[in-house]
C-alpha cells in the first residue's frame, strides 16, 4: 500500500492542473447522463478520509460540504486540506489561484440539516461501527431529500444492511475510497441488494471524475476485493510462522522478492495498523467463516495494544515516529517457501470468481493499485504451478480443516 501510494501520489501531482475540470470532461466523455445532476456532494465525518475525499471531490469541481460534529474537528480538517493544496502550490503542480478555488468549493457545516440541504449525493465516512452508522443514517434519512443518493466509505461493514435502515435502500451504495484518498488510485464500488443499475453507473462515473480508478464489486461480500485477499493473509502468514518456524524477516522477504508484494506482509499489517486489521477481521469473519481461519496472534497484539508504526511495536518494533523499512533481502527470502501464503490469496481471489462477486481482470487490477503488486497474483500462481497450489491447500485441508480447501476454480486451472 505504501508503494502504491507513491505512485498515485506521482500521477495525482502530475495530473492536479486539469483535474479542475474533471466533471467537465467526464460528462464530455460518456455525454448525457446521470453525472451531469451531481454537482453538489456532502461529506458526512472531517477525519483523514473524509476531508480527504473532500479535497479530490472539491478539485473535480464538485460544490462540496463537509459536515462533522463539532467545529474544532472541521477547523482541524480544513487546516490539513489548505496544508495539502499549499504543498501542491509549492511544488508548481497547481497555481495559488487553483488551489484558493479548490479550498473555496469546500464548506465545513455543524448543522445536519444546514449540510445536506442542497445535496445530490451525501458520502458518509464515519468510523467503522455498525450501530453509530445505523444512528447516522437514521438522522440522515430524515434529513436529506428522497431523491438525494447515499455512498458509505465503509471498507468491511455490509452495504446491504446499512442501506436497509433507510428509505432508499435502491439510491445507497458502497464507496471504498483507500487511504489516503489525495494519493490511492484505487476506489472500490459496491452495490447493495437493491441498489439500482443507475446508482452504479452513476457512482462509477463519479469516481472517474475525481481521476480515481474504480474496481466493481458486483456483490456485497465480506471483506469486498481487497480486504477478503489482504486480511486473511495477515493470519495465514502466522501459521505459516507456527508450521515452518520461520522468522518474520524470512517470510516477509519471500512475501517482497518471490510473491512481488512492495513490502512484506507484516510488514505491511505494521504500516495498515493491528487496529483496523482486527476490526476488519471481526467484520468478515461474523458474516463469513470462510473468509478468516483467525489466527490468535492478532487479537492478542490488539489487546496488548501492539498497533503497528503508529504505536512503536507490532510484529517489528519501532524507534521513533518516522516510517521505517525492515531490512528484506533476496537472501533472507530464499529461506521461506511462500506457498502456503500464494495459496490464501489464490483460493480468495478464486472464491470472488466463482461467487460471481468479480472476474480475474477486476482482481488483478484491485491487486495492482490497492496492495501495489508488481505482477498479477494469477502471473504468480503459474509461475509457482496451479496444480502445486492445489496439491498444498488439499494438505493444509486435511491437516487443519476444510477452510483450506480450493476453490473449483483453482481446481479446474491444473
Amino acid at each position: 500500500m505504501y508503494l502504491s501510494g507513491i505512485i498515485a501520489m506521482a500521477y495525482f501531482l502530475a495530473n492536479t492542473k486539469f483535474m479542475t475540470g474533471g466533471i467537465r470532461s467526464i460528462i464530455r466523455d460518456v455525454g448525457f447522463s446521470v453525472i451531469m445532476t451531481i454537482k453538489n456532494i456532502t461529506i458526512l465525518g472531517s477525519g483523514v478520509m473524509g476531508h480527504g475525499i473532500a479535497q479530490v471531490s472539491a478539485t473535480a469541481g464538485y460544490k462540496v460540504v463537509l459536515r462533522d460534529i463539532k467545529q474544532e474537528f472541521l477547523d482541524k480538517a480544513m487546516e490539513k486540506v489548505r496544508w495539502s493544496l499549499d504543498k501542491l502550490v509549492s511544488k508548481d503542480k497547481i497555481s495559488k489561484e487553483e488551489g484558493d478555488t479548490i479550498f473555496a468549493r469546500i464548506t465545513p457545516v455543524v448543522d445536519l440539516n444546514e449540510a445536506v440541504k442542497d445535496a445530490e449525493m451525501v458520502i458518509e465516512v464515519v468510523p467503522e461501527i455498525m450501530d453509530l452508522k445505523k444512528k447516522v443514517y437514521a438522522e440522515l434519512d430524515k434529513a436529506a431529500a428522497p431523491e438525494v443518493i447515499f455512498a458509505s466509505n465503509t471498507s468491511t461493514l455490509p452495504i446491504t444492511e446499512i442501506a436497509n435502515t433507510t428509505s432508499r435502500p435502491d439510491k445507497f451504495i458502497g464507496i471504498h475510497f483507500f487511504n489516503p484518498p489525495q494519493l490511492m488510485k484505487l476506489v472500490e464500488i459496491i452495490p447493495g441488494e437493491k441498489t439500482s443499475q443507475e446508482i452504479t453507473d452513476m457512482t462509477q462515473k463519479y469516481v472517474k471524475s475525481v481521476n480515481k480508478q474504480a474496481v466493481l464489486c458486483r456483490k456485497d461480500v465480506p471483506g469486498f476485493i481487497i480486504n477478503r485477499l489482504f486480511i486473511p493473509m495477515v493470519h495465514e502468514a502466522c501459521f505459516v510462522m507456527d508450521r515452518t518456524n520461520a522468522t518474520l524477516e524470512e517470510i516477509d522477504s519471500a512475501v517482497k522478492f518471490k510473491l512481488g508484494f512492495p513490502m512484506g506482509i507484516f510488514e505491511l499489517a505494521d504500516f495498515t495498523g493491528m487496529d483496523v486489521i482486527h476490526k476488519a477481521t471481526s467484520e468478515m469473519h461474523l458474516r463469513d467463516k470462510k473468509v478468516i481461519f483467525p489466527h490468535p496472534l492478532v487479537e492478542k497484539m490488539f489487546d496488548e495494544k501492539k498497533l503497528g508504526q503508529k504505536s512503536g511495536e507490532g510484529y517489528y518494533k519501532y524507534s521513533d515516529d518516522k516510517y521505517e523499512r525492515v531490512a528484506l533481502t533476496e537472501e533472507i527470502a530464499a529461506k521461506c517457501n511462500p506457498i502456503q501464503i500464494v495459496a490464501n490469496i489464490l483460493n480468495n481471489a478464486a472464491w470472488l470468481v466463482t461467487n460471481g462477486a468479480s472476474d480475474i481482470e477486476e482482481i488483478e487490477k484491485a491487486a495492482q493499485l490497492g496492495l501495489g503488486l508488481k505482477k498479477p497474483l494469477f502471473e504468480t500462481a503459474k509461475e509457482i504451478g496451479i496444480k502445486n497450489i492445489v496439491d498444498e491447500l488439499n494438505k493444509l485441508a486435511d491437516e487443519h480443516g476444510e477452510f483450506y480447501r480450493p476453490d473449483p476454480l483453482l481446481v479446474s486451472m491444473q
